[in-house]
């Protein structure tokens, strides 16, 4: 699969970076890098296109100009991408590690994953979040969805901490494949990860639902989760702003969700519901 770099040059203000990441993922960008003056963006080179880049950049900031883009190879694009990769730690508790970090000793969870072009590697914002929700929460025995699974990172903390079945849905080829290869890294026999979208749920019942994706397609899905959730489930949903809270809760109480609590990074939102 061969994929194309583009290099945006934007001041190093932190919530604009993040959201001009938020809306290039929208247009088919998967993955980021980030320096002193420019944000580095990966897109599949067979679904690249400059002039809907070049409109969505006039349409962000007048301070976001396309500097640079080009085709880059699977291997050079590994080997750039896992030399800049940071393992992350979430608040003591749990590690997320490339297999050439050191294993750590004094946290409880260690996810080892292949940094490579899947979302889902904690240093974003929203997966650092929904990481610490499933942290707190209690997934003994319980079933769990998770959507727009990427790496495959929440789902394999889930099963870490006693999930019974676990599914991992996501619409990227890639991230499906990488979804699979890093259960493997982690000896984790119980995920079943489907290549697929909302419509590809299997018709059984969850006692939890995690979903760390986008505004727009959170508002639309809602309702395909909500069938497939037991009653008194958790959801935690992620992926959209502070200013986007309100129209998340309002389209998951028309599913008689009830919102329980939020957390907040940067203007990224993490948001609890009780089905």
């Amino acid at each position: 699969m061969k994929y194309t770099e583009v290099i945006i040059q934007i001041p190093d203000e932190e919530q604009l970076r993040e959201r001009l990441m938020a809306g290039m993922l929208a247009i088919g960008y998967d993955s980021f890098m980030e320096t002193g003056e420019s944000v580095s963006a990966y897109i599949e080179t067979e679904i690249y296109n400059k002039e809907e880049l070049i409109g969505f950049l006039r349409g962000f900031n007048k301070n976001a100009v396309l500097l640079k883009a080009g085709e880059l190879p699977d291997q050079n694009w590994n080997a750039v991408w896992e030399s800049n990769y940071e393992q992350v730690v979430v608040d003591n508790k749990c590690v997320i590690r490339a297999p050439f970090h050191e294993k750590p000793e004094a946290v409880e969870f260690d996810i080892v994953i292949h940094p490579k072009m899947s979302f889902g590697t904690a240093h974003h914002s929203t997966t650092f979040m929904m990481i610490q929700f499933i942290l707190e929460c209690d997934f003994a025995g319980k079933d769990v969805l998770d959507m727009g699974s990427g790496t495959g990172v929440l789902a394999i903390l889930a099963s870490m901490k006693g999930a019974g079945r676990v599914t991992a849905i996501d619409n990227d080829e890639w991230a499906y494949k990488n979804a699979i290869e890093n259960c493997a890294l982690n000896n984790i026999t119980n995920i079943d990860v489907i290549f697929g979208n909302a419509l590809s749920i299997p018709e059984m019942a969850y006692d939890a639902l995690l979903a760390n994706i986008n505004r727009n397609i959170l508002v639309e899905d809602i309702q395909h989760y909500s069938k497939r959730l037991k009653p008194g489930s958790n959801a935690v949903l992620s992926g959209f702003y502070e200013e986007d809270l309100p129209l998340i809760v309002a389209e998951a109480k028309n599913s008689g969700w009830n919102f329980v609590r939020k957390k907040s990074q940067n203007n990224w939102v993490a948001a609890m519901f009780i089905t």
